[in-house]
């Protein structure tokens, strides 16, 4: 029960910090719009042709996005009947206006769902477990609402071990009252290694069509990056913020 309610704690964290994070970058982006939205149609296209690949997405599908955030999927997702969910859902339709009314959104957390079994012909979630309370029961949720024969696209962030056990150090020491604090341990309840987020769909009832993570291209990646300090010198050797990505049917 004590770890449920540091976990709580770790996730109203992350929210306070997203929420400020993106406070800042609607004032950044201000007059420069009609680029994030052209790049969010970009990645909307693309998540919908890779969920085509495998079968057709009809226009008046009911599709939802657990975690749209501020920039989300679903915006620009081509469905009719898009929902979109976030417990910052109220904050991000002030802020973010123009492509905000793009879909309907709620407020509500990714583990307590508001919709019933199988109400869903599509279910995206790309890049949110980790920051939410249990990336268990989120993913045990967007199963839960997923119609038969529906489609999932999921992702995560990934990182080599050695950052879960920074993570579990630096939550150590926050549940002991040490106020320092690290930035990217803030923002994530969880740093999950590529097997830790594929154990995420072990035993539901799902198959798998295409699961895959992009370790090199982030290793290269920060190889090729100046080091700013030690962090960026750590991700050359264990790599940081690789994609895992899971495309799956509900059986």
């Amino acid at each position: 029960m004590k770890m449920d309610g540091f976990r709580k704690k770790l996730a109203r964290r992350a929210l306070e910090r997203q929420l400020k994070y993106q406070e800042k970058k609607a004032e950044q982006l201000r007059g420069h719009e009609d680029e994030v939205i052209a790049a969010m149609q970009r990645s909307s296209r693309r998540v919908r042709e890779l969920l085509e690949k495998f079968q057709p997405v009809a226009n008046d599908a009911r599709v939802i996005e657990v975690g749209s955030g501020a920039h989300g999927l679903i915006f620009y997702f081509g469905a009719e009947q898009g929902v979109g969910i976030d417990p910052l859902a109220v904050s991000y339709r002030s802020l973010f206006p123009r492509w905000q009314r793009g879909a309907k959104t709620i407020a509500a957390v990714g583990e307590q769902l508001p919709f019933q079994d199988k109400s869903f012909d599509v279910v995206l979630c790309d890049n949110v477990v980790d920051h939410g309370e249990s990336p268990v029961k989120i993913v045990g949720e967007l199963v839960r609402i997923l119609k038969r024969g529906g489609l999932l696209y999921f992702t995560v962030n990934v990182h080599h071990a050695v950052y879960a056990v920074a993570a579990g150090v630096h939550s150590g020491w926050r549940a002991l009252g040490v106020p320092y604090e690290v930035g990217p341990f803030a923002d994530h309840t969880t740093h999950l290694t590529v097997d830790a987020a594929s154990r995420l769909f072990e035993a539901l009832p799902l198959q798998i069509l295409s699961q895959k993570s992009n370790i090199d291209e982030a290793r290269a990646r920060a190889r090729q990056r100046p080091a700013r300090h030690m962090g960026d010198r750590l991700k050359r050797v264990f790599f940081k913020n690789a994609l895992y990505e899971v495309v799956a049917r509900r059986i």
